[in-house]
């Protein structure tokens, strides 16, 4: 049987968790239960931010912070032994990074710009999923969350490379979910729209072309625009034993905005 540890017993890798749904989703692994957590982040004074923040509500947990750039492949693989010698294992791993993005028609992007959008979005979590795949396949379990964008799965003016990085995450956690089940290995996705509160949100809705597409998709969430701990709440739970047989989706947490 596949290795599911329950979330007292699980070690919590979140790439990306030092703000908006990467921190949202540590506090919601701790509540949980988790007592074993480790972010991974660029940026070192809000890591220590973060990683305090999580020990004064959590002073029972272990909580680790290693500065890193995950689209740096060789930052990555430090970052991930560093991880499991600290904690012993690594048992969910969440991939919550993205790359500074705003909405622009196609005709109006430097085509020098287009690699560097693509490979900026789309390499990191598959740089930390191939990282932590061996260590999960070796233990006989763990759970992967990919987070990607309702980008992949509805074409939307101003994000066709976005929207081509973020189907390329989608089908890259559906293929490794197909190859990973038979080592008791899970990978899902989580697409998002507009996520309120969060820097991503206050970059697009700053001005200009972005500012006017993403009021009309928050005009469509008649359940409410998400917030990250919405997210973070579906996140923990593809993350512990009650999503034990789920793997291989690619969910949209995003108010009514769009189905599919």
């Amino acid at each position: 049987m596949p290795l599911v540890r329950d979330y007292p017993e699980s070690a919590v890798l979140i790439a990306g968790g030092t703000s908006g749904v990467g921190l949202a989703s540590a506090f919601g692994f701790l509540a949980a239960g988790v007592r074993r957590i480790a972010l991974l982040a660029r940026n070192t004074e809000r890591g220590d931010a973060a990683r305090q923040a999580l020990r004064d509500r959590h002073p029972e947990a272990e909580v680790v912070f290693v500065p890193t750039d995950a689209g740096d492949l060789d930052q990555v693989n430090a970052a991930v032994g560093e991880v499991r010698s600290a904690l012993g294992a690594i048992d969910v791993l969440v991939n919550s990074v993205t790359a500074t993005y705003r909405p622009e028609l196609l005709h109006r992007t430097p085509p020098a710009d287009l690699a560097k959008i693509l490979t900026g979005q789309a390499l990191p979590p598959m740089h930390l999923t191939r990282a932590v795949l061996p260590l999960m396949r070796e233990q006989g379990g763990g759970s992967i969350v990919n987070i990607a964008s309702d980008a992949a799965k509805v074409p939307t003016p101003g994000e066709a490379v976005l929207g081509a990085a973020m189907a390329a995450i989608v089908m890259f956690s559906r293929v490794t979910a197909i190859e990973a089940k038979r080592d008791g290995v899970r990978v899902n996705a989580v697409t998002p729209s507009l996520i309120a509160g969060t820097p991503t949100a206050e970059n697009v809705l700053r001005d200009g072309f972005s500012k006017a597409l993403f009021e009309k998709a928050a005009a469509q969430a008649h359940l409410g625009v998400a917030e990250p701990e919405d997210l973070a709440s579906l996140i923990v739970f593809l993350g512990g034993p009650g999503a034990a047989k789920l793997t291989g989706q690619a969910i949209s947490v995003n108010g009514g905005i769009s189905a599919g």
